[in-house]
C-alpha cells in the first residue's frame, strides 16, 4: 500500500477522496490550509495546516511525513466567476503553487501525481460529448490555470520521469451515503445544493442563468458525476500510475448530459415540493452545453460512475444537507 500527500484533502473532493484511499488501505497525510476545507473532514490521516504555495512549508511536510510514494492535488480556487473578477489571484494560488509542488515532488522523488483537473479545459465546444484530443480553449481564468498545470506536468514527466494522471472532472455533485461528508462551500455555488435550499425554504429562490441556450429546453446541460465516483477514480488513477498503468488527460463523467430544468425536476420530486426560480442573465464564460467522453478512462482502469444517476445524487445530498442543517429538515 502507497504513502500519500493528498493537498486539498479536508475540501469537498479531497475530503472523499481521502476516505476512498484509506478504505482502499492506502495511508495519508493532508496539506490544507483550511481557507476552504473542514478540519473535521480529515479523519483517519493526520492533517497538517500549509499553504501548498509556502515552498518552506512544503519542505518541512516532505521532511517529517514523507517520503510520499505519490501525491493528489486538490487544493485550489475553484469558483469561476470570482477567477473573472481575481484572475491574478487564481494564477497565483492555482498555477504558482502548482510550481512549489511539482518541485518539492520531484526533488524528493515521488513516482506519482494525480492533478484534480477540470472540463473549463474545453471552453466552448461545439462537438458533444468532448473527447480528451478536443483543443484546450479555456474562456476564464480558472480553466485557463488548470490547462497551465497541465502543460507543467507534462513537461516536469518529460524532464524528471513524475508520471500524472490530469482528472477533468466535469459536474462533481453529490455526498457519501455513508455520511459525515459533502458539499460545505462558503458560499455556496453550486446547483444542488442550492436548489435543495432554495425548495427546502433555507434559501432564496435559485436564480437560473438564462432560458434561451441552445439546448432542449433553453436551460445549460451538464454531466455530473457523483463525488464518489470521483473519489474511486483518484484511487485507480494513484494506483495505476504506481503499477505503471497509462497517465496525461482523462475526462471524468458520464457521458450523459442533464440540463438544469432536468435538474430542477429531480429535485422537486425528493422533495415533493416545487422549487422557486428567479431568473437572471446568462454568465460570463458559461457555455451552453459539457458533457464528458469518459471512454478513455474507463477502458484503462475499468472505472464505471456507479452513483452517478441523477436520482442517487440529488438523494445523497438531500441527506446530507439535511445532516449539515440539523434541524430535521
Amino acid at each position: 500500500m502507497a504513502h500519500l500527500l493528498v493537498t486539498g484533502g479536508a475540501g469537498y473532493v479531497g475530503s472523499h477522496t481521502l476516505r476512498a484511499l484509506l478504505r482502499a488501505g492506502h495511508s495519508a497525510v493532508v496539506a490544507d490550509d483550511l481557507r476552504a476545507g473542514r478540519a473535521e473532514f480529515v479523519k483517519g490521516a493526520e492533517l497538517v495546516r500549509a499553504d501548498v504555495g509556502d515552498a518552506a512549508a512544503l519542505a518541512e511536510t516532505f521532511r517529517r511525513h514523507g517520503p510520499f510514494d505519490g501525491v493528489l492535488h486538490l487544493a485550489a480556487s475553484i469558483e469561476v466567476g470570482e477567477s473573472l473578477r481575481r484572475p491574478l489571484a487564481f494564477y497565483r494560488n492555482n498555477v504558482s503553487a502548482a510550481v512549489t509542488l511539482i518541485e518539492a515532488c520531484a526533488a524528493a522523488g515521488a513516482r506519482a501525481f494525480v492533478f484534480s483537473s477540470s472540463a473549463a479545459v474545453y471552453g466552448h465546444r461545439a462537438q458533444q460529448p468532448i473527447p480528451e484530443d478536443a483543443p484546450l480553449a479555456p474562456v476564464s481564468p480558472y480553466g485557463a490555470s488548470k490547462a497551465m498545470v497541465e502543460r507543467m506536468l507534462a513537461d516536469a514527466e518529460a524532464a524528471h520521469g513524475l508520471r500524472f494522471a490530469a482528472l477533468r472532472y466535469f459536474n462533481a455533485c453529490g455526498a457519501d451515503p455513508e455520511g459525515g461528508l459533502g458539499e460545505c462551500h462558503e458560499p455556496e455555488t453550486h446547483l444542488i445544493p442550492l436548489a435543495l435550499r432554495a425548495g427546502a425554504g433555507t434559501g432564496p429562490p435559485l436564480r437560473l442563468f438564462g432560458d434561451d441556450w441552445p439546448t432542449r429546453d433553453g436551460s445549460c446541460e451538464r454531466d455530473f458525476v457523483h463525488v464518489c465516483d470521483l473519489a474511486d477514480a483518484h484511487v485507480r488513477a494513484l494506483e495505476g500510475l504506481l503499477s505503471g498503468g497509462p497517465g496525461g488527460a482523462f475526462n471524468l463523467g458520464t457521458g450523459s448530459g442533464r440540463t438544469v430544468r432536468e435538474v430542477l425536476g429531480e429535485v422537486e420530486r425528493v422533495l415533493g415540493r416545487p422549487v422557486p426560480v428567479a431568473m437572471a442573465p446568462r454568465r460570463a464564460g458559461d457555455p451552453a452545453a459539457l458533457v464528458a467522453d469518459p471512454t478513455r478512462f474507463q477502458r484503462a482502469y475499468g472505472w464505471e460512475p456507479r452513483r452517478s444517476d441523477l436520482g442517487t445524487i440529488v438523494r445523497n445530498a438531500w441527506a446530507w444537507e439535511r445532516e449539515r442543517s440539523g434541524d430535521g429538515l
